[in-house]
């Protein structure tokens, strides 16, 4: 594996009581704020923590897909498309990115785009309920194979940016040229995931380290909230008393009936298939009752 993921693509929230700022502040700010958010710890004490993935579970599309209706005509010419190769995505994506930039396709412009995303059913309902929880209860973390820019666009647009503690994904940037520059996450030997991520290694490197953080006490539930089969990787992790929330009849959840089917007893979680985010809401009020 390449750097830890604690040294890649850590994108802290704000600290409490600051107002969301603009994506393109001063890079000396922007230092600043990133200085004093390193220092702040996340609260130790936390009872669960929680996985979301983005694209098709925070939000009700396809973010990669989406930022093709900043194009010209809202559409990508033949020859671009055919260059995907399985496996490679986040290579493709970083071939689209660079034909937008060279059509003229500014920054605003794609942050308009994504922020128009609508969010998965219930899914601000889900939020709001994580929100008005207790502090001690959970610890709220994002894994996306999107790009950070994507992602803190929409987030900011829904004034849901303080609820996520970290935010793993790609990192991006604009260049001197306009250009969105995405690199990727992470390298990694998993043959079942693309080779710029596999959540389980992330998974598994981010629980492990908060863990030890807290003392060697671990959390009392681990909960993860997906929809592709990236988002089955990082399940097949977790223990009998974690629960994944996999969006019903999306790739993720075939995968897990189809492991049930095939190995039983490999996948150990327990599994509650979502069709609106009040779902999980419903099952997570049990949950912490309990």
């Amino acid at each position: 594996m390449g750097d830890s993921i604690f040294n890649c693509c850590y994108v802290p929230p704000h600290p409490p009581g600051e107002g969301e700022q603009h994506p393109t502040r001063s890079r000396r700010t922007e230092k600043t704020t990133m200085a004093s958010n390193n220092s702040t710890h996340i609260s130790s004490d936390k009872r669960f923590i929680i996985f979301f993935d983005f694209d098709l579970t925070i939000v009700d599309e396809t973010s990669d897909d989406v930022v093709v209706q900043a194009a010209p005509g809202q559409h990508l010419p033949g020859w671009l498309k055919d260059t995907y190769q399985p496996g490679r995505y986040n290579e493709y994506m970083q071939r689209v990115l660079g034909y937008l930039a060279e059509q003229g396709v500014t920054e605003s412009q794609i942050r308009a785009t994504m922020e128009k995303i609508p969010a998965s059913p219930g899914m601000l309902m889900l939020f709001q309920f994580l929100r008005t929880r207790p502090q001690t209860d959970f610890e709220v973390v994002l894994v996306s194979d999107a790009n950070t820019f994507f992602i803190e666009s929409w987030l900011r647009r829904a004034g849901a940016r303080q609820l996520f503690h970290r935010i793993f994904t790609n990192p991006s940037t604009f260049n001197k040229d306009g250009r969105l520059v995405m690199r990727p996450f992470h390298s990694h030997e998993c043959q079942r995931c693309p080779d710029n991520m596999c959540k389980q290694v992330l998974v598994r490197e981010y629980v492990t380290r908060r863990t030890q953080e807290r003392g060697g006490r671990p959390y009392q539930r681990v909960f993860y909230v997906g929809d592709g089969a990236n988002d089955f990787c990082p399940a097949l992790s977790l223990g009998p008393r974690d629960v994944v929330f996999p969006r019903r009849d999306f790739p993720m959840h075939r995968l897990i009936n189809e492991t049930h089917e095939a190995m039983p007893g490999e996948f150990k979680a327990v599994t509650v298939p979502w069709v609106t985010a009040e779902d999980v809401v419903q099952r997570l009020r049990k949950l912490v009752a309990e």
